[in-house]
């Protein structure tokens, strides 16, 4: 019987720190990242694919900015830029990964969805907005923008200026998820919940409203992962497994470790804000409301034995 895994890609996956962002760099990472899949789905998996939106949604930002500044093209909302990037990121995995499927004589249907995700407006996220996006300022530049909008900005902790920060509150229920599980049990291949989804909450009641805020991808894909009752969860990051002392000379990799060793490592700070530890806060999310394992590991070491760190529940 076929298993279901959630496979959440990050933002690297197709825009890299090093590159521009061209069509043509996007594209041919799509497709590195598509051969990789190959593996889980020789290994009998059905699959859904979630991925991040960082650098994508901040170049929609700079659009935006640049289309008022010049031609007085009304700004869209962060709502809806999200959406903006789950549409042209979807199409990109979709079309490089049929090629992938294509040159392996492989036929799957590869399905992507505009995905929503309910928050909750009173969210203490809301009250301290800490996640930071689209393009960088000067101190002045910022100041300017908070006083014509009331914009929050922070400066950025490696010194290249200042980014207006917004609220990243928890999701709570994935919109359409039953369909994206029949889809995939079906044997397709399902693009969900771009970039942590499109934050929505009710405006009022049986009245949905889109809400300026960044939901954190990793969890967003993880509370998919326990609403369609995955059997595992992939997190693909930049490092083939986690490590304690990271950067350090004591750093050491780690193989397998518990949610208990995980909290642990957690509450001790062995993890990055903004890195590892959100990725290690979405794995206990899945495993302790499934009992099914995470695995956080390289893109190229998708579906390799031992390779990864394997998160479980004892």
């Amino acid at each position: 019987m076929s298993k279901l895994a959630v496979v959440a890609f990050g933002g690297n996956a197709l825009l890299r720190a090093e590159q521009k962002g061209t069509i043509e760099e996007q594209e041919n990472n799509a497709y590195d990242a598509g051969k990789n899949l190959i593996h889980l789905i020789n290994r009998d998996y059905n699959l859904v694919l979630t991925h991040g939106n960082g650098p994508q949604v901040g170049n929609i930002l700079l659009a935006n900015s640049a289309g008022l500044e010049k031609y007085g093209i009304p700004n869209m909302p962060l709502d809806v830029s999200v959406a903006y990037s789950q549409g042209f990121i979807g199409y990109i995995l979709e079309q490089q990964l049929r090629n992938v499927l294509m040159a392996e004589d492989l036929d799957r249907d590869i399905i992507s969805i505009i995905t929503q995700v309910l928050v909750n407006k009173d969210d203490e996220a809301f009250q301290n907005p800490t996640k930071p996006i689209g393009p960088y300022f000067t101190k002045n530049e910022a100041d300017q923008l908070t006083k014509e909008s009331n914009v929050i900005f922070k400066e950025d902790p490696a010194g290249r200026g200042w980014r207006k920060v917004v609220a990243s509150p928890t999701p709570l229920v994935i919109f359409n998820r039953r369909s994206i599980e029949k889809i995939a049990r079906e044997g397709h291949i399902v693009i969900a919940v771009g970039g942590g989804g499109i934050p929505c909450y009710y405006v009022a009641e049986n009245k949905l409203q889109g809400i300026d805020a960044v939901i954190d991808k990793d969890l967003a894909s993880a509370l998919l992962a326990q609403q369609i009752r995955a059997d595992k969860l992939f997190i693909l990051t930049d490092v083939p497994k986690v490590c304690i002392h990271f950067n350090t000379p004591q750093e050491k990799a780690i193989d397998r470790m518990n949610i208990s060793q995980a909290k642990k490592y957690l509450k001790e700070g062995q993890f990055t804000e903004g890195s590892m530890a959100p990725k290690i806060r979405a794995a206990i999310h899945f495993i302790e409301r499934s009992g099914k394992d995470t695995i956080i590991t390289d893109t190229n070491l998708l579906g390799v034995d031992n390779g990864g760190t394997r998160i479980t529940i004892v």
